[in-house]
């Protein structure tokens, strides 16, 4: 006789809880690496970190306010639930983008190595987010309204934001750096390509 199929087992608060102070915050550890060395990633951090190069506000201030518009999308494609966590989540990676650099002092950084454990830490915090049903909002956010209400496939949303940003980034930063900044998003995406598939993880 087959084996009876586990019972999905819903996260407790703590653990919510949890995966969104630690997820947020291994973002930030990346946001910090990438920062030192001059680059940036995709989606709506790209887009903050593209205009703190260019008119030097704060990251995580940038970071908080581009995020703004989206809750509206978050909302109809995703729940209150799922916007609510995302809302916090955006607020730690804000607040935390901005006190890491009083904690720890990074005097030179290789930039092969900081896009690589950037995008290594991102995806992991990442990770934590999405499998506590939580995100970093954003044009992700979009996306996937886009793929709801209009048919739009949410990859080829997410991935055409994403050009478009990396286009940008050519008239604001070297173009060593935005290279470097390409390695970095592969690093993020291996880590959630790899451990992320569809009914391989059975909480929710």
């Amino acid at each position: 006789m087959p084996l009876p199929e586990p019972q999905k087992a819903e996260h407790s608060i703590f653990e919510d809880i949890q995966a969104l102070l630690f997820g947020s915050l291994f973002v930030a550890m990346a946001v910090v690496l990438f920062r030192q060395a001059g680059l940036f990633t995709g989606g709506t951090a790209g887009l903050a970190f593209l205009i703190h190069y260019l008119g030097g506000f704060p990251f995580g201030f940038v970071f908080f306010v581009v995020n703004l518009p989206f809750y509206v999308f978050a909302v109809r494609a995703l729940g209150w639930t799922f916007t609510s966590k995302t809302f916090v989540a955006v607020v730690l990676l804000s607040v935390y983008s901005e006190w890491l650099p009083s904690l720890i002092h990074i005097g030179e950084i290789n930039p092969y190595f900081a896009a690589v454990m950037g995008g290594l830490l991102a995806g992991t915090g990442l990770l934590m987010l999405i499998r506590h049903r939580a995100s970093l909002g954003g044009l992700g956010v979009l996306a996937l309204y886009l793929q709801q209400t209009r048919g739009w496939r949410a990859g080829t949303v997410q991935m055409a934001a994403d050009c478009v940003i990396v286009g940008l980034s050519i008239f604001i930063v070297p173009p060593m750096a935005v290279m470097i900044s390409v390695l970095g998003a592969v690093a993020v995406n291996l880590v959630i390509a790899v451990n992320h598939r569809p009914g391989r993880y059975t909480g929710m």
